[in-house]
């Protein structure tokens, strides 16, 4: 592979700190070098980035469904990760609710022969706590490491019982995984399907309380603290989570969290407008009040949150295309993601483009333990360019998931994607940002 110099563009490199002109040189899939003026070497191809853009190190989405094996008719690895390179995403990791479960070194292997067939962004499985996630006896944790997990989660799901998550914790802590958990208390759940206020009173849907997600939460942070793993908040969105995460973080607890743009960017008001009983609006955990939102926000401006994570949950459109109460929960948001965190926090003066990489670069890589979230010599050229004020018109017909199940359509937003670089290969390129890769 020849070496190529990225040259003209800014460079936002929060975990070598970096914010400004540089050049990056690509040479053999790994970073090279990143400095001013880099001399150019004969062979070496470079590429004028354009006035404006922002080069940093590949986004990296911690919490995708790809649905393969089994539910092909949704998505599959390979339209999962073409979609996840159009949206700026260099690494995915995919959750194990497939069918079969991903409980085993053989659905784990499956999976990464699948993402190799693709050869877009790199996959890494997170394999369940528990077999066929039933919530009844660990699985292998050692063999699905072994094969390639990077966590463990029976995401869909909360680990079924305190004791459960004791052991998954416990047996984590030897491979350094976090345990990526689904709070929910499922007695407060019941057969809910919105958020319990208002609207959804408004319209006779059945309700789940935001503590249904918050006690379940300061159950794993205790057990965290407990026995010193790592415990991950998966899709956090009621503001008394925010609060048990801060109040395991202060006293020492392995405690991280995500949240997803649709939390952050909506509200439960959607329940009953634009459109009635938009089942695009439903997820799970659901969409929560403004104060909801608003605290989520905070805790982005100020640090308490570490991730954000889309939860793509693709649906054929059969399925979502019921009644409320029948369709699954879940949306897509891969090509959605970059363009509402820019619209939404950075030019709305929530978040600062650093720390927009840090959540969607530094920390998954961290949390994970996995290559990326820096343009440190050697590292991966796992690359990101992004265009923040690129004019962007969501439209799902022409995203590239094998699913449209979006509330996002027609959506006008500034900020979006230029092109994906993954082991110094362009995967993506956005011909409207004025790139030539």
């Amino acid at each position: 592979m020849s070496k190529t110099l990225l040259k003209g563009g800014r460079v936002v490199d929060p975990a070598n700190g970096r914010d400004g002109a540089f050049d990056v040189l690509m040479d053999g899939g790994r970073i090279a070098r990143v400095g001013r003026d880099l001399p150019v070497d004969a062979g070496t191809t470079v590429v004028e980035i354009p006035s404006g853009l922002v080069i940093c190190p590949g986004l990296i989405d911690m919490h995708v469904h790809l649905r393969e094996p089994g539910q092909e008719h949704k998505e599959t690895v390979a339209t999962g990760t073409a979609s996840a390179v159009a949206g700026g995403f260099t690494a995915v990791a995919c959750m194990p609710n497939t069918n079969p479960v991903n409980d085993n070194a053989g659905v784990t292997e499956y999976i990464l022969k699948k993402a190799a067939e693709a050869n877009l962004a790199r996959v890494y499985p997170i394999g369940a706590v528990s077999r066929g996630q039933k919530g009844e006896e660990l699985a292998d944790i050692a063999e699905l490491k072994r094969a390639g997990c990077v966590a463990i989660t029976d995401d869909g799901h909360p680990v079924s019982t305190a004791m459960l998550m004791r052991r998954a914790l416990e047996y984590t802590t030897m491979f350094r995984m976090p345990v990526i958990e689904h709070c929910e208390e499922q007695t407060l759940r019941g057969d809910g399907v919105a958020h319990e206020g208002f609207h959804a009173s408004a319209l006779g849907l059945r309700g789940i309380p935001g503590e249904a997600e918050s006690i379940m939460a300061l159950r794993d942070i205790a057990l965290a603290g407990l026995t010193r793993g790592m415990v991950h908040i998966a899709h956090m969105s009621a503001r008394q989570t925010l609060d048990a995460v801060r109040w395991g973080k202060s006293r020492k607890a392995h405690v991280t969290c995500e949240v997803t743009p649709h939390h952050f960017v909506l509200t439960d008001d959607m329940l009953g407008a634009p459109i009635a009983y938009d089942t695009n609006v439903k997820m799970n955990p659901p969409l929560r009040e403004t104060a909801d939102r608003d605290a989520l926000l905070a805790g982005l401006a100020d640090g308490s949150i570490d991730v954000i994570a889309t939860d793509h949950a693709p649906h054929h459109y059969d399925e979502k295309h019921v009644e409320f109460d029948r369709a699954p929960f879940g949306i897509t948001g891969l090509e959605t993601c970059v363009s509402l965190c820019f619209d939404r926090l950075v030019h709305a003066g929530v978040v600062s483009l650093p720390r927009l990489v840090e959540l969607l670069s530094v920390n998954p890589a961290r949390i994970l333990s996995v290559p990326g979230g820096s343009l440190s010599d050697g590292a991966p050229a796992d690359i990101s360019i992004l265009a923040p004020d690129l004019k962007v018109t969501i439209s799902v017909a022409r995203m590239k998931s094998k699913s449209k199940n979006s509330p996002f359509d027609g959506w006008r937003l500034r900020g979006g994607v230029a092109a994906t670089i993954v082991g110094g290969r362009a995967v993506f390129v956005n011909e409207g940002a004025g790139i030539q890769l």
